[in-house]
């Protein structure tokens, strides 16, 4: 193996272990904006999204993904991946396999079984991701061959996430008390300290997920990953400030937890065109995730009524799907406001609303068939005493 090809396996195995640290990012973020007597269930989901996702992804889900194409829609599954060449993309496609199942840990946490959740999340990571993937990262999947671009995965990853968490979300309904006579009613997170070293590791670990989807690092590779993280950084930075003056007009306050998820939601959208556009693109599509998750997180808590507590929903599944969109107008090779006109952006178009009924349709299969057997929710003691006590027989604050 010469010094190259070297240099390039290494980032790929750093890049993984810093989307690895993700997980962590994720449970502080869940757990900081959730209630206190739930704290411990959240750590059990993410943990067991991990663990189930790398035994389920090496197992099977790798290959359905990764596999010789069937007809551009799956792969050829074989079991128990063990090429010596390749453990490098098993492991940096583990860890966002499990990324894509713990999104939905945050929108139905505080009254969702343990056991339904593990099988949920085993089901994501070895079908209902992979599949959708395949169409798009595989190299001969049917939205590859449309020219669809998702670079790194804001539909891939994050709104195949948000999507099944939107179903879970509305099968298993509200937490008790959030909604009395059609208002609906805020139940803060119990520490938002947490939930904001969480954005912070999140935001660490996104440099991992986007710059490491070049999958090379050697050559001109380096200033394409260079380039990479600084429309990433970009984003983020704008969607945070334009949440907070977003919150600050509308609210009268900066709002900080509106704010952290603004820079989750530049992040997530710029996921898709972070090797396609430039600086100047990031920028505005940071500034437009900014505006919209904060409008589209009060739509789906006061309009819809759907019951949401850290905002996965909107983070994940719209400005995943947005930002998206927004390759097919800010890419600077087809984009729409670089002459290419609308053909990219129609493609893009497709392939968005495509894997939202691909994951709608699959996600809501799985959680109403097991909503109808072993059940979604606990019991109503249950939920108001905590998960913690009921499902694992501990609180995690003790004096």
């Amino acid at each position: 193996m010469d010094a190259n090809a070297v240099l390039d396996l290494m980032w790929i195995v750093i890049c993984g272990i810093l989307v690895f640290f993700m997980q962590a990012g994720f449970t502080l973020v869940e757990t900081g904006f959730t209630r206190s007597k739930n704290a411990g269930n959240i750590i059990m989901k993410n943990i067991m999204d991990l663990c189930i996702g790398s035994l389920g992804f090496w197992a099977i889900g790798y290959t359905v993904m990764y596999g010789e194409t069937i007809g551009s829609l799956i792969g050829t599954p074989t079991l128990f991946f063990d090429d010596a060449e390749n453990m490098h993309n098993l492991f940096f496609q583990t860890v966002f396999a499990a990324t894509a199942a713990t999104i939905v840990s945050g929108a139905v946490a505080g009254r969702t079984k343990f056991s339904t959740y593990i099988i949920f999340s085993f089901v994501m990571t070895v079908i209902i991701y992979p599949i959708s993937g395949h169409w798009v990262w595989q190299g001969s999947g049917w939205l590859t061959n449309l020219g669809f671009i998702d670079f790194a995965g804001s539909t891939v990853v994050h709104s195949v996430g948000g999507w099944a968490a939107l179903v879970g979300a509305i099968l298993i309904g509200p937490r008790i008390g959030k909604y009395t006579n059609g208002k609906s009613n805020a139940i803060p997170g119990h520490n938002l300290l947490i939930g904001s070293l969480g954005v912070f590791i999140l935001w660490l670990g996104w440099f991992g997920f986007n710059a490491g989807s070049q999958l090379a690092i050697s050559g001109d590779n380096a200033n394409a990953v260079a380039g990479i993280i600084i429309t990433t950084n970009l984003a983020a930075a704008a969607a945070a400030i334009t949440a907070m003056i977003v919150t600050w007009i509308s609210y009268g306050k900066p709002d900080i937890s509106m704010t952290l998820n603004g820079a989750l939601a530049g992040l997530v959208a710029i996921t898709a065109g972070c090797a396609a556009v430039s600086p100047l693109g990031a920028f505005i599509i940071g500034i437009i995730a900014g505006v919209v998750v904060v409008f589209s997180i009060d739509f789906i808590d006061k309009k819809l009524k759907i019951d949401d507590p850290v905002g996965a929903i909107s983070v994940h599944g719209v400005t995943g799907a947005l930002g998206t969109l927004l390759v097919g107008v800010f890419a600077t090779d087809g984009g729409l406001l670089y002459g290419g006109g609308f053909h990219q952006l129609g493609v893009q178009a497709i392939g968005v609303f495509s894997i939202a009924a691909w994951a709608i349709g699959t996600s809501f299969i799985v959680l109403f068939v097991l909503k109808k057997t072993i059940g979604l929710r606990v019991s109503k003691v249950e939920e108001e005493d905590g998960l913690d006590m009921h499902e694992h027989d501990m609180s995690i604050y003790n004096n």
